[in-house]
């Protein structure tokens, strides 16, 4: 059966580099044989609050609105807004998810920060009660696109992306059951020239084509970690430092 992606997209300009991103992973990925299907959140006119207005059920307290808890409940009767529910819906079905933005103040676009807030409903994708612990997404794979607007040095610590990226890779995407993919990283394509900007779609356009066989991030369980603290164990820190 053909893989199914789907690229939840975050950008104003269909003229911008995050647009030639984008349509570089549709093009390749179609010609593969997948089904592409792409979430344009300014596009959808997508709210970026999460709100009760979100819900079409009985609210249990509305004096002391959770949303967490009240869209769980929600969710468990079906009573989710249809926009949330047509995204969910595509989620479920995905075998990959590019999610792909521009990088605002070390995170990303609060179009998009909505969209991790409605969409990724307590119940549907993860649980408080069992963190980490939902198979809804197992075999499904994610990874962030983005574009930044300074060089490798403001964003990196340790040399390393993936450290100013744990909130997002590991706090959104790990814990929601995804096998995370290292990130594609466009380093200020606006102060590139155009040959720059050229060879860095061309990088892109080439991991594309491997993608869906790449081998995801490694995470350390979350049984390594001291369950009051929420501090890794002696003994599996030194297990688990070189990974």
């Amino acid at each position: 059966m053909a893989k199914k992606v789907l690229i939840v997209y975050a950008h104003q300009n269909s003229r911008s580099f995050n647009a030639a991103a984008k349509n570089a992973a549709v093009d390749i990925l179609t010609d593969q044989g997948c089904i592409v299907e792409v979430s344009d959140l300014y596009a959808m006119a997508s709210k970026a609050a999460a709100t009760a207005e979100d819900l079409k059920g009985n609210l249990t307290c509305a004096e002391a609105f959770r949303y967490p808890d009240e869209s769980k409940l929600s969710w468990e009767q079906g009573n989710l807004s249809y926009e949330i529910a047509k995204e969910q819906s595509k989620l479920a079905e995905a075998d990959l998810v590019i999610f792909q933005f521009p990088m605002y103040w070390f995170g990303v676009p609060g179009i998009l920060k909505g969209w991790f807030d409605w969409v990724l409903t307590n119940g549907f994708d993860f649980s408080q009660d069992e963190p980490y612990g939902l198979e809804i997404f197992k075999g499904k794979k994610a990874v962030l696109s983005l574009t930044t607007g300074c060089r490798t040095a403001m964003f990196c610590v340790d040399d390393d992306m993936n450290v100013t990226l744990w909130p997002l890779q590991n706090g959104v995407l790990h814990h929601c059951g995804f096998q995370v993919l290292a990130p594609q990283v466009f380093w200020a394509p606006e102060f590139a020239d155009a040959e720059e900007r050229w060879n860095m779609l061309a990088s892109w356009r080439l991991r594309l084509e491997g993608l869906l066989e790449e081998e995801p991030l490694s995470f350390t369980p979350l049984v390594c970690f001291n369950e009051k603290t929420s501090q890794l164990k002696p003994d599996d820190h030194e297990k688990h430092a070189s990974k």
